[in-house]
């Protein structure tokens, strides 16, 4: 397929069942009958069809199965919403293909663990979103394909891995999707695209099983949307599926909290890694903004080792030397090692030249949450960038190139949301700025173990304080 020529801001908003609401208000109609749930997946396969050809956010469509749910929506809170679940999670009968090429993916037997979650709230799923290539890299680019772009100029990228995801709510395809994230794969995407991304405390959401039995889990899966409400709607609704005991609840968040927070402030990140100036005038700007509310904020030094990048970017690659060695098995018969990009092949090779300390790795990702709770014993939350530079254009990080030019890259502009993926804590993207090329940028906060509940009410307040860019505005 080849894409249209690039243009700035492509949406889908008009005054069709879908309007302008986001998942709690869409359900809201469909609850009292001014909308059937029939009407409101029609309409987002209208819009998907609309914005598809331009973006490139879709892997498989699944209209037919949704209009059959749509017709008899279940009982759960989003009934009759329509979604999408990110293509690397099992929905059954569909094909998980982890945005890659190089192998033929069969339809799952039965939803993973996270679908049958997600459903039961009552989303219909109308399709699958494209990811980067296994989720590695931070753009949707493709060695033999072409990119997921952004809705706000398709010269850009919309971030990974979640992208499809995020371009298609960014657009108003829909009005929330699933995304997840293993080294910021929901809060990066919700960053580009403008969009809230919540990545929750490790264990609070259902994972499917090849995420659960990673050595240390660093994957979390959560949606993006448009809305603080929609996302404290998502994790309400989840936690009446599934219950972590060991985390405190995060309960019915409907909006700002009392208690006034110390904050720490990060600009920049681990030793050379410097944050464009920019980006460090959004992170700024949100710290005024919490200042004005009442919050205190204090600027402070990265508090981790400079050797965490390394060690997480040696796990990162041990788990893509695991993919490429093991695909034929995992994967399907089919799978070819040579049709993936150099950057999933650089990583399996660093992967394998690094495995003999994994163990050393593993130990100091895992003590990283002890930083953590000493951390947060004098702080109560922590504001940073999600990116260190702004969203780049396409073909920056296209995989073609060498493995050395993306890989370096990568590090300069994703250096801040792994961190919360070792220690397992929780942490948000909000769109509180916009670069002077008009594209979002996504500032984040961060809290302990178990506080989605104070990074919800902190949004809250943000989101009423200041408001948040809107492309059918813009």
């Amino acid at each position: 397929m080849t894409l249209p020529p690039p243009r700035a801001k492509v949406h889908a908003f008009s005054d069709d069942a879908l309007g302008e609401h986001d998942a709690v208000g869409l359900a809201e109609e469909i609850r009292a009958g001014r909308i059937s749930a029939l009407e409101a997946v029609d309409a987002a396969i209208a819009r998907v069809e609309k914005v598809n050809p331009e973006l490139n956010g879709l892997v498989v469509a699944d209209y037919d199965r949704a209009r059959a749910r749509a017709a008899r929506p279940g009982k759960g809170f989003f009934a009759g919403v329509p979604t999408f679940v990110k293509d690397n999670s099992d929905v059954q009968g569909l094909p998980t293909q982890q945005g890659c090429s190089a192998y033929t993916g069969e339809p799952a037997k039965v939803d993973g663990d996270f679908a049958s979650m997600f459903f039961g709230t009552g989303l219909v799923g109308i399709g699958k979103s494209q990811l980067s290539e296994f989720g590695f890299s931070a753009s949707a680019e493709f060695f033999n394909a072409d990119p997921v772009r952004n809705p706000w100029n398709t010269d850009y990228s919309s971030g990974a891995s979640s992208a499809g995801s995020a371009a298609f709510v960014a657009s108003g395809a829909v009005p929330i999707a699933h995304a997840n994230d293993g080294g910021g794969s929901i809060r990066i995407p919700a960053g580009c695209n403008g969009l809230v991304g919540l990545k929750p405390t490790r264990g609070r959401v259902p994972q499917d099983k090849m995420i659960r039995e990673m050595p240390l889990r660093i994957v979390a899966d959560g949606v993006v949307s448009r809305s603080v409400r929609d996302t404290a709607a998502f994790l309400r609704e989840s936690e009446k599926h599934y219950r972590n005991l060991k985390l405190p609840p995060i309960g019915d968040i409907r909006g700002p909290g009392q208690k006034r927070l110390r904050i720490a402030m990060l600009i920049d990140s681990i030793g050379d890694l410097k944050t464009d100036p920019e980006v460090a005038e959004a992170v700024r700007g949100a710290a005024q903004q919490l200042e004005a509310l009442g919050h205190h904020v204090e600027e402070i030094a990265m508090p981790v080792p400079e050797y965490f990048l390394d060690d997480f970017l040696a796990y990162w690659s041990v788990l893509s030397t695991f993919m490429l060695a093991t695909g034929k098995r995992t994967l399907g018969a089919d799978f070819d090692r040579a049709k993936t990009d150099n950057l999933s092949r650089g990583l399996a090779k660093h992967g394998l030249r690094q495995s003999w300390k994994l163990p050393l790795v593993l130990s100091r990702l895992g003590a990283s949450q002890q930083i953590s709770k000493r951390f947060f014993r004098t702080y109560d939350a922590v504001l940073t960038p999600v990116l260190a530079l702004p969203t780049p254009e396409l073909g920056w990080l296209n995989p073609a190139q060498p493995y050395e030019v993306v890989i370096d890259r990568l590090i300069q502009l994703v250096n801040f949301t792994p961190l919360q993926n070792a220690t397992g804590d929780p942490a948000i993207s909000l769109p509180l700025g916009t670069s002077r090329n008009g594209m979002p940028i996504g500032v984040q906060l961060g809290a302990g173990r178990g506080r989605e509940a104070r990074l919800l009410e902190v949004a809250y307040e943000l989101e009423q304080a200041v408001g948040f860019a809107r492309i059918q505005d813009a």
